[in-house]
């Protein structure tokens, strides 16, 4: 049996003598640390903040929503207070400038929201807007958009109202949400006088409950789902509001502990190679320890208990920073969360951390620190490596697998899928084997391909890359991994910006005009004509609905077994069909045919998009029946197409021929090129100012508002990425110190043979600007090939490469890495070999 009193004193004797050293290594795991538990704290707040305030979310006890005047309900009758709302996308004009923005207008009628309030500057905007009168409420980022302000006029369809008060929050909304559609509230009795609900208007029609206290809402409405399933409406309750919120941001907390455990196992390869350098000096004394009869597995639990030390450490100071990072955290969420989030410390949270790092501070130490297990008494009288092949140490490769196990582990009870956890753990062990192998293959190039030409300097700090203690691998893996996401996240973000500036590319359309009406097509056209701007695409579009698939119908397919049954929300769904002959520039035809009408007797062949047919189980020759405002059209499923989304184009997912849908109700969408922003305005005054109930799209805007979307996105997954380069960051400043004592012994005896303080400076300075560039390119690299599967297979976008992003990044890391290697050597450079040898 071990005699655990010694090798506790052994191990507390021998880290007070390194414990400058040993800390360096718990500075690699803190910040992995630090991020795991203010994710995991934010999460905890978040979800009890989100139970507490689903109320107010909701604005309701519960919400009936269809896209049909929702008419006398049952329940109507059991409710303390009703409130109605009519919600749908239009545009709004600003007189004074002659500006208009497509908004979400939201016509309200009672109390809503029942809990939480309309947030209003001034404070007493919210019960002007109630008191009277043609009032509106606007976003905003919509008045600052038109530079109005509260006691101006905006125009809604034909009438206009005085702005009483700028929204600020709104009950459920996001920043995010008010940056994509801003809204603007007006009184329900004004909403038939702007004239904008018309026929194949999208319109939303909500009806908000509030109960009696206590009150089991989901007992309460049970016995009206059926009913409101065939009816297709919506009912949204308090606990349902909890659930889809909690399990969004539950998703996203899950989403944001990835990236924090990707900085966890960062430092942790800064922990291996550190312990691994920290095992090579210590040969000698574990050699002397040999010889005086301690045994090899005696030696390995002094240095694990050292280990442990450290690790603790490391876990308790992380933990605290996370739990004082929890302060930045909501504010740099703020435009994501539909809630205030609260401050609090997590103590499940807290430990969870300091046990993950305390684990695996040891579980990577494992791999080097085994090694002194094969230190022989011998060591003492010739130099050792302890070296032994990783295929002849089983116990080596049991803290693989056990590193790996640990990793799908801890990425299943995040992402609670098995399939998701396999991915992430191979994304992992390919990043990491990628950069693994570009570090080998540089130390092998360098060592065999070292031309003699080069300069002694050159040559000198080439060779440095491979000699003894040198940190080449660990470096490349740290800060290559972190560099590759903060470049990935560069290149990807450039790439779907520049694939959403098709506003400014000569062969795409930039204005986009809906919801116009039979009547007002000619005199529509005629004014875009008059401008000289071309008509690229007119298009009809009826709406319809589903009625049966073969014949099974909604309840027929309800009673159907799960696995042959169709997708159910496919009956529910509206659909919006265009007809044509022909195919269109954003289409491609995969399977079957277009066939017109007539040209196999009576029957009416439509074509599906292909993922939207095959996700709900049709085939080609399928039988279905289509609603169309009251009569039932039996077609067939007669080919499958291929459409590009992401192209400004009319597409559609179901495609009628010519001949069958004319006489149908329908409105029209029209498409046209400005020449610039200027004139993309003045048309979109135009056509508002005559036809209020007209909405368009300026491509221009859209682009705007992506930008501005992506640049919130962006920010929040660089505050995490941040982790990992910070991460990277404290390994490097660590593996330079750790390597110090190594460059130290080099340097005196370059200067003792009488190199200069200039030669060994110059040598320091290639050996660190060889380290930070391969880091950092190799980094990049593996961005470029992420960013093409990404591109291809993702966003099926071109790949462009962020070149000037890629170069600052570039420069950047390879300077720190310079600066940091000078720092860390100018006391061997600045003093004379035999002062710094009488200090060592």
């Amino acid at each position: 049996m071990p005699d655990f009193g010694w090798i506790m004193k052994m191990a507390f004797r021998d880290f007070r003598k390194n414990i400058s050293r040993l800390l360096l290594f718990v500075s690699s795991i803190v910040v992995g640390i630090a991020a795991l538990v203010a994710i995991s704290s934010f999460g905890e707040n978040l979800t009890k903040d989100i139970d507490s305030q689903a109320k107010e979310l909701l604005g309701a006890d519960l919400v009936l929503e269809n896209n049909q005047a929702l008419g006398d309900q049952p329940i109507d009758s059991l409710a303390v207070e009703i409130a109605s709302e009519v919600n749908f996308a239009s545009m709004v004009a600003y007189p004074a400038t002659g500006a208009s923005r497509l908004t979400q207008v939201r016509a309200l009628e009672g109390a809503f929201p029942f809990y939480g309030m309309l947030e209003t500057i001034p404070v007493a905007g919210d019960a002007d807007f109630r008191s009277g009168g043609k009032k509106a409420l606007v976003e905003k980022a919509l008045l600052a958009q038109f530079n109005a302000e509260v006691g101006d006029v905006i125009k809604v369809g034909n009438v206009e109202f005085s702005v009483v008060g700028e929204l600020q929050a709104v009950p459920g909304q996001t920043g995010i949400t008010a940056t994509v559609a801003p809204a603007v509230y007006i009184p329900m009795e004004y909403l038939e006088e702007t004239g904008l609900v018309q026929y194949g208007s999208r319109v939303n029609y909500n009806r908000y409950y509030q109960f009696a206290p206590n009150t089991n809402v989901d007992e309460l409405i049970k016995p009206f789902e059926d009913q409101w399933e065939v009816d297709r409406v919506d009912a949204d309750t308090v606990e349902d509001q909890k659930r889809s919120t909690g399990r969004s941001f539950a998703n996203m907390s899950n989403f944001l502990s990835l990236v924090a455990f990707i900085a966890l196992l960062l430092g942790c390869v800064g922990v291996a190679s550190a312990v691994n350098v920290f095992v090579k000096e210590k040969l000698g004394s574990v050699a002397v320890l040999r010889c005086l009869g301690v045994s090899s597995r005696d030696v390995l639990l002094i240095y694990l208990v050292e280990i442990m030390i450290m690790g603790m450490v490391g876990a308790v100071l992380g933990a605290f920073l996370g739990t004082l990072l929890q302060f930045v955290l909501p504010a740099v969420f703020a435009d994501f969360l539909p809630v205030e989030v609260s401050f609090g410390i997590s103590w499940l949270s807290v430990g969870f951390g300091v046990i993950t790092g305390l684990f695996v501070s040891v579980l990577f130490a494992l791999l080097p620190l085994l090694k002194v297990r094969n230190v022989s008494p011998m060591a003492t009288l010739r130099p050792e490596t302890a070296d032994t092949s990783l295929l002849k140490d089983p116990l080596r490769w049991l803290v693989i697998l056990g590193i790996l196990a640990f990793i799908w582990g801890f990425s299943f009870y995040l992402l609670d899928r098995v399939d998701f956890a396999f991915g992430f753990t191979g994304f992992v062990v390919f990043a990491f084997g990628i950069l693994w192998t570009v570090a080998q293959a540089i130390i092998w190039a360098v060592r065999k391909f070292l031309p003699i030409s080069f300069t002694y300097t050159l040559r000198q700090s080439l060779a440095n890359l491979y000699r003894p203690n040198n940190q080449t691998v660990s470096l490349i893996a740290t800060i290559g991994l972190g560099t590759a996401m903060i470049s990935t996240l560069f290149f990807l973000q450039n790439q779907l910006l520049e694939e959403a500036r098709f506003a400014d590319k000569e062969d795409q359309p930039n204005m986009l005009m809906f919801d116009i009406q039979t009547a007002q097509l000619e005199e529509v056209k005629a004014k875009i004509l008059s401008r000289d701007l071309p008509i690229m695409q007119q298009v009809p579009i009826v709406t319809m609905n589903l009625n049966a698939i073969n014949g099974i119908d909604k309840q027929a397919n309800e009673e159907l077994p799960d696995e042959e049954d169709y997708s159910r929300w496919i009956y529910n769904r509206e659909f919006r069909v265009t007809y044509r002959d022909s195919l269109i520039s954003s289409e491609t035809l995969t399977s079957g045919e277009l066939i017109p009408v007539g040209a196999r007797g009576d029957s009416i062949f439509v074509s599906f998009e292909k993922g939207f047919a095959e996700g709900n189980g049709l085939k080609i020759g399928d039988q279905i029946e289509f609603n169309v405002q009251g009569r039932p059209i039996q077609t067939f499923v007669g080919s499958f197409r291929d459409v590009k989304f992401n192209q400004v184009s009319t597409n559609f997912l179901v495609l009628f021929p010519d001949g069958v849908l004319d006489q149908a109700p329908k409105f029209h969408v029209l498409i046209t090129k400005t020449k610039n922003d200027r004139e993309a305005g003045d048309v979109q005054a135009e056509i508002v100012r005559q036809f209020p109930n007209i909405s368009i799209i300026n491509l221009g805007t859209i682009v705007a508002t992506l930008e501005e979307i992506l640049g919130k996105i962006s920010f929040v997954i660089q505050f995490m990425a941040f982790f990992s380069i910070a991460t990277g960051v404290l390994v490097l400043i660590s593996s330079l110190i750790i390597s110090k004592y190594q460059r130290m012994r080099e340097s005196i005896l370059l200067r003792t043979l009488g190199a200069s303080s200039a030669i060994v400076s110059k040598i320091n300075t290639l050996e660190y600007f060889f380290l930070g560039s391969l880091a950092s390119l190799s980094g990049i690299v593996l961005s470029f090939g992420a960013t093409w599967l990404l591109s291809e297979f993702v966003f099926s976008i071109p790949f462009r490469g962020a070149w000037l992003e890629a170069s600052i990044l570039y420069l950047a890391i390879t300077s720190l890495t310079i600066v940091l290697g000078w720092l860390n050597g100018r006391k061997i450079i600045n003093q004379p070999p035999m002062e710094i040898l009488r200090g060592t």
